[in-house]
C-alpha cells in the first residue's frame, strides 16, 4: 500500500488516501494523477512506499 497525504500551509491534512500499485515507478504517476484531478498537485504534498521510500514531495 502507497500512501498519498496532502496539507494546508497550517499543516492541516486535507488529503490522506492509500492506494495500491505495482511497483514504485507506477505508484509516482498514480499519485501525480491523483493530485493533478484534485487541483492538489501545487500543494504541500508526499507519496511514500510501503517500506517508507519518499516517492513525490513537494513543498
Amino acid at each position: 500500500m502507497y500512501k498519498l497525504t496532502a496539507f494546508k500551509p497550517n499543516g492541516e491534512k486535507i488529503l490522506d488516501e492509500s492506494f495500491e500499485a505495482k511497483n514504485d515507478a507506477e505508484a509516482k504517476e498514480l499519485g501525480k494523477t491523483m493530485l493533478e484531478e484534485k487541483e492538489l498537485l501545487e500543494t504541500t504534498h508526499r507519496c511514500t512506499s510501503p517500506a517508507g521510500k519518499l516517492l513525490l514531495f513537494h513543498v
